[in-house]
């Protein structure tokens, strides 16, 4: 089965265009013809391709239209759309989206909030999505940034079983921020 999206330009950038040209929506005059089986049947007059459509009981589809002359395909229309729309739907069911957890820590932190953490991040990272370390420091405790360049690299050692190092501890502001990803 040939399979078609058509690229129009309209303002916003590239976007994909899934209308295809059926029965008499086709404007060429003469056509190259796709049988149902796929077989080349030639080319012809648009005319003669939509009565030879139309006794088989078929909707002639323009697959590809910008070829010279434009490609039809003698097919049951509403059958092939509603096979695209299964398609779409089991391709949109495979994707799965990871978004980024965050974490959020202070320099000063006690060791079972540390720990605490240190769980929510691991249960973020076994469901599959990233996780974002991020030390917050308020007031002078920038001048100390060894000490969550430390809390990061303790976290990473704590999580080393389910995550790698994506971005290792880097300033940004008053955080540092790291980011974690699920080992695969």
């Amino acid at each position: 089965m040939i399979l078609l999206f058509l690229f129009t330009n309209s303002g916003g950038g590239l976007k994909i265009s899934k209308e295809l040209l059926v029965n008499n929506k086709i404007k060429a005059k003469d056509v190259r013809v796709v049988g149902t089986e796929g077989e080349q049947l030639g080319i012809m007059q648009l005319e003669d391709a939509l009565k030879l459509a139309r006794e088989k009981n078929l909707d002639l589809v323009n697959v590809a239209p910008q070829a010279k002359p434009p490609v039809c395909r003698i097919m049951d229309f509403g059958k092939y759309k509603y096979e695209q729309s299964k398609r779409e739907k089991e391709a949109r069911k495979k994707q799965r989206s990871i978004s980024v957890k965050e974490v959020k820590v202070r320099p000063n932190i006690e060791e079972h909030d540390f720990q605490v953490k240190v769980r929510n991040g691991k249960r973020f990272l076994e469901a599959g999505d990233k996780v974002k370390v991020s030390v917050i420091f308020r007031g002078r405790e920038i001048t100390h940034p060894e000490l969550g360049k430390k809390l990061c690299l303790q976290m990473a050692e704590e999580l080393d079983d389910v995550s790698v190092v994506e971005r290792p501890p880097k300033i940004e502001g008053r955080n540092m921020i790291m980011i974690l990803a699920p080992k695969q």
